[in-house]
């Protein structure tokens, strides 16, 4: 086989064929479209045959209504059409009209046939025929308005008006869509008939209740003349859609109206209606149009009001699209100036509760129950409605996971306002029982003390210091008020059982508090064995001092010497038992020498110039975070003892390197 083929040239093989263009035909060609064009073709050949005499022709036409026949039998509508089409060139109307039924006898639903069918009877002037058609037509497909149009478009070409009429009243028992409705209108005004157009237009918005209707039955009124008409029916729009998804439009177009008529005043209120009552996510355009007609009709005031207006509009959207953000609502609250309106938006905005109960929510949403009781005390001077605030407020609040202590303050400083003491207490006791604060306890107390009720102060400090022991302003305060009472004894035992409680804040202000009220009461025994208390408690060199000045200052003929003796005891601890202590050392001694600078002749100061330390700057490494060498500067003290210890290392280490010295020449 193979040398069969050597004797074949390479080119003379089959070649596979290349198409350079793959892109699809801008007309495409289908299978059926195809079919349908060769048997056309093939009808058109046959149309064409010459045909000679009579026999021939009826041979002729059995033939092709045989055919005919077979392609009807498959329900095929185009067949019964060409069939009926082709009857019909034969000027065969009976043939004709009989296959148009027979068609119909299977596809009545489909309007197509009938319109063909009444065309026919149209076409060949067979009117009744025609009128029957149709009427048929009607009555099987009432849904179908091109019969509907067809029928009423022959009867009025035939000049029979009230045939027509008569139809369009036909189909309007069917309540068609709003376009028939409008066709049977434009019927009545081609023949100006305006009182059958109104009685048309009243029933089609009965049957058409939308804006649209409305709105194309006043322009109606309003075209022929009939303004008050118009102005009815925009008005009965109004009652009936007032709250309708479109009432912006009906309301645009009820404000133009009058604006066309030249009432002003009656635009201004329909725009002002439909912004009160539309909401405002639908009202943008019909905002924008008043904003415009303001600034066309109005004076500088109403101009004012329709920028308002917008403002108001824009902190609407805000709100509706983010009612937690408090910050949106304080600022349409200062917008408005009318009390109700501004109480309706307190309500609105409070009803926004913080989703979590975490106290940073609730802090900027709390303010808004202050500024709307504050509102209904100070602006609306009501005072039961400001009550129930402050009650709903308190009520609302989760105080077993906070509280705000300002809310119960508030309450309680307005009921006092009011002259309702009763009622001011029972604010603040239940404060204290729900969520005691230092605050409250504080206002409280000092209610009571201005009332000058002892008793009842007495029992609330008592109160205060089981809520929080270690409290020392609540110790220092009531210790004040005793004092304050020439209750020495109780003030004294307060002092007492305060520092004898295990723990305390600020230990340091309760202790000097105590020694200052020794120290007034001239007590100067009890005062010394509180500083040596005290020092038995901490070593601070602050206690040292003030102990030293308080015996500087005590009015004794040893003055000088029991300050220098608090002094060296001081000086001594934080040389024996804490030297590390350097610094507080060294400002000991500098306080030393003030003091001793301060006594004048009785002082000696070169008692402690002997003990003043030196002052070293050094350097000490620290870590970076790099691991980089760094160094950091700071001040360190060399006392005296210190300096002599060296001195004698030195000697040391020198008699140690003579005597080497002299051991090596020996």
């Amino acid at each position: 086989m193979a040398k069969v083929f050597e004797g074949y040239r390479k080119d003379t093989l089959p070649r596979a064929t290349v198409v350079k263009n793959k892109s699809p035909a801008p007309v495409q060609i289908t299978a059926e479209q195809i079919l349908r064009e060769a048997r056309e073709r093939q009808e058109g050949t046959e149309i064409r045959q010459q045909i000679t005499d009579s026999t021939e022709l009826s041979d002729y036409r059995l033939r092709r209504r045989k055919e005919f026949e077979d392609r009807s039998r498959d329900g095929d509508i185009q067949a019964w059409v060409r069939y009926a089409q082709w009857e019909e060139s034969h000027k065969d109307y009976a043939r004709a009209r009989s296959v148009w039924e027979r068609a119909l006898q299977g596809n009545y639903q489909n309007h197509a046939i009938w319109v063909k069918y009444a065309e026919f009877e149209m076409k060949n002037k067979f009117v009744n025929s025609a009128r029957n058609v149709w009427d048929r037509a009607v009555v099987l497909l009432p849904r179908v308005d091109q019969l509907w149009y067809k029928y009423i478009h022959m009867e009025e070409m035939l000049g029979n008006i009230a045939g027509a009429r008569q139809i369009l009243e036909r189909w309007m028992n069917w309540s068609p869509d709003q376009q028939a409705w409008l066709s049977f209108i434009k019927f009545q005004l081609r023949y100006n008939e305006i009182e059958r157009a109104r009685s048309i237009f009243q029933r089609f918005v009965l049957c058409h209740p939308k804006v649209s209707a409305f709105i194309r039955f006043a322009k109606f009124e309003m075209k022929i003349g009939e303004v008050a008409r118009a102005r009815n029916v925009y008005e009965l729009a109004t009652e009936k859609l007032g709250d309708d998804e479109e009432a912006e439009m009906l309301f645009l177009a009820f404000a133009e109206f009058e604006q066309g008529c030249k009432q002003v005043e009656r635009a201004r209120f329909i725009y002002k209606f439909a912004l009160d009552r539309i909401p405002k996510g639908r009202a943008k355009d019909l905002f924008s149009k008043f904003v415009a007609f303001e600034k066309q009709y109005g004076d500088k005031e109403r101009i004012e009001d329709s920028i308002v207006c917008k403002r108001r509009f824009q902190y609407e959207d805000d709100v509706r699209k983010n009612p937690f953000n408090y910050d949106s609502w304080f600022d349409y609250l200062r917008l408005e100036k009318n009390k109700d309106r501004i109480r309706d938006i307190y309500e609105r905005a409070v009803a926004n509760v913080p989703p979590a109960e975490e106290k940073r929510y609730w802090q900027r949403y709390i303010y808004l129950w202050i500024h709307y009781a504050l509102h209904e005390e100070t602006e609306a001077e009501d005072v039961e409605r400001t009550r129930s605030v402050y009650r709903e407020c308190l009520k609302l609040i989760p105080h077993t996971k906070f509280s705000f202590a300002k809310v119960w303050l508030l309450a309680a400083q307005f009921e006092i306002r009011q002259l309702n003491l009763a009622g001011a207490r029972q604010i603040l006791g239940n404060a204290i029982g729900k969520a005691p604060k230092d605050k409250i306890f504080k206002e409280y107390i000092g209610m009571e003390l201005q009332l000058g009720n002892v008793d009842r102060c007495r029992k609330l400090y008592q109160r205060y210091l089981e809520w929080s022991p270690e409290n020392c302003y609540a110790w220092r305060m009531f210790a004040e008020f005793e004092r304050s009472l020439a209750e020495t004894e109780r003030a004294r035992a307060i002092y007492e059982l305060a520092i004898s409680q295990p723990v305390l804040d600020t230990p340091e202000l309760l202790w000097k508090a105590f020694i200052d009220f020794e120290i007034s009461q001239g007590e100067l025994r009890r005062t010394r064995a509180l500083y040596e208390r005290l020092l038995d408690r901490t070593k601070h060199y602050k206690v040292w001092v003030s102990f030293a000045k308080f015996e500087a200052s005590a009015v004794t003929g040893h003055k000088v010497d029991c300050a220098r003796a608090i002094f060296d005891r001081a000086y001594t601890y934080y040389k024996d038992s804490a030297p590390e202590l350097k610094e507080d050392r060294a400002r000991l001694l500098e306080d030393w020498l003030n003091m001793e600078t301060s006594f004048g002749v009785l002082g000696d100061i070169t008692l402690v110039q002997s003990k003043l330390p030196k002052k070293l700057k050094k350097r000490k490494p620290i870590t970076r975070e790099d691991d980089l060498p760094e160094y950091e500067e700071y001040i360190d003290y060399l006392f005296p003892e210190e300096l002599q210890a060296t001195n004698l290392k030195i000697l040391e280490a020198a008699y140690k390197w003579k005597k080497h010295r002299v051991d090596d020449a020996s």
